[in-house]
């Protein structure tokens, strides 16, 4: 057998394969001879068919299974002891005149292969890293929904300002006819929250459902209809009113303190305010980390310039396709995955040059401390290494499970690679003004 490679330019080669009749012969011979002894066919004893009645029946398919294995295996050791960093797979040619009822055989291969490039990881501007901050609003306001979720309601006759009303809303032709507490402060507008105010029990209120809540999410629950139903609806139905509540706040005191965070956790309001905003600021960290990489991850492809062997890899979509595809649909799923491709080889080099492979050690390390994660938001903070190791084993026994966390410790390995080596600006923002500048 003999593979000779083509080099036609930097991104594209062809491989040809000669196999020789010796290097398939013994092999077929030897599964015809066993096909031979066990073959059951009408007029003859078993173990005693004619050789040349197995090979007339046999010969063809055994021949081409073995040389389509001898292919492959020799395919995938030249490209392993060549250290060729190919794309997709090969690509087998059409070949006219093929003849299988010959000795010796040569079959030809395309190959797309990896580009050679330079990682960019920095442009021109710095890129920014943003330090999402609990401002004294929203602390402020988060205390606020604790004391309502902690206190109680008082029964009124008439309706007040942040009242809670109960009632139905009804709409005959759409067939609405809902119970619903609706929470006025979270009405959108003062004609809307003026039909409200001075209203009592019985009372019948007309509203419009277009821009009736803040959130549309709460037309959705207040009419019991599907998210395409409240999109941009705009009826009237009636509210008629069944009960009226006022929220008395809870105190802000050492009974409430420990029943948020356990006894003697949080001793004052200054404790209580400090604690908020250490929590939000935790999960605030998340959002600003996975937006770090989101940008990296741009800046990264914009600046990072390669060729791509696209006819090739135009051709092995359609090649390998779950179902047949025209050279159009192949251009376009090309088109839609490049930008991934790319990446992916960015990302590979990032990971190889720099030694970032994920060890199995680091992999059970990293599992356990999400795991003392989970467990400390059910308030078991100090659990045994034992039994950390344990759900480790357990968890990752799962080949599933492995894959998910090796790419959460793989991202957070290459967030850390790109906070020491990417042009950063900290920008110290409010969580509104983070949504307004990445959402804008």
């Amino acid at each position: 057998m003999n593979i000779s490679k083509e080099q036609l330019d930097e991104l594209n080669a062809v491989l040809t394969v000669d196999i020789a009749k010796e290097d398939y012969n013994d092999k077929v011979e030897k599964i015809l001879s066993d096909y031979r002894k066990n073959a059951n066919i009408p007029g003859f004893r078993k173990g005693h068919v004619p050789m040349g009645l197995v090979k007339k029946q046999y010969g063809k398919a055994v021949l081409v299974d073995e040389v389509n294995k001898l292919l492959q295996d020799a395919l995938n050791k030249y490209l392993t002891e060549e250290k060729l960093d190919v794309l997709g797979n090969p690509l087998p040619k059409e070949q006219e005149n093929f003849d299988w009822d010959t000795d010796d055989y040569s079959f030809e291969f395309e190959l797309g292969l990896a580009p050679k490039f330079e990682i960019k990881l920095n442009g021109k501007k710095a890129i920014t890293h943003y330090k999402i901050v609990a401002n004294d609003e929203m602390i402020d306001n988060q205390i606020k929904t604790i004391q309502k979720q902690y206190g109680k309601l008082i029964s009124k006759d008439v309706v007040e300002n942040d009242d809670l009303v109960a009632g139905s809303f009804v709409n005959e032709e759409k067939e609405i006819d809902n119970t619903f507490t609706v929470s006025l402060d979270k009405i959108k507008g003062k004609k809307n929250l003026d039909k409200f105010i001075g209203a009592k029990v019985g009372d019948v209120i007309k509203l419009k459902t277009k821009g009736l809540f803040a959130d549309d999410h709460d037309l959705i629950s207040a009419l019991k209809i599907s998210h395409d139903e409240a999109h941009d609806l705009n009826i009237e139905v009636t509210f008629t009113v069944s009960e009226i509540n006022t929220q008395e706040l809870a105190d802000l005191d050492q009974e409430l303190f420990d029943k948020l965070y356990g006894a003697g956790v949080i001793k004052s309001v200054t404790d209580l305010k400090e604690k908020i905003k250490e929590d939000a600021e935790r999960q605030f960290e998340q959002q600003s980390e996975q937006q770090l990489l989101n940008d990296i991850t741009e800046s990264v492809l914009e600046n990072t310039k390669f060729d791509l062997p696209n006819e090739f890899l135009k051709k092995w979509i359609r090649a390998t396709g779950e179902k047949p595809l025209t050279e159009d649909e192949a251009k376009d799923e090309f088109e839609k995955s490049e930008k991934g491709l790319r990446y992916q080889l960015i990302e590979g080099k990032i990971i190889n040059d720099n030694n970032l492979q994920v060890t199995f050690e680091e992999l059970k390390d990293f599992a356990k401390e999400l795991i003392k994660g989970q467990m400390a938001q059910f308030g078991q903070n100090s659990p045994e290494d034992k039994e950390l190791e344990d759900i480790a084993a357990r968890i990752l026994s799962n080949q599933e499970e492995v894959k998910r966390i090796s790419e959460q410790l793989m991202s957070k390995k290459l967030l850390n690679y790109y906070k020491e080596n990417a042009k950063l600006k900290v920008k110290e923002v409010s969580f509104d003004e983070f949504i307004k500048e990445v959402y804008k």
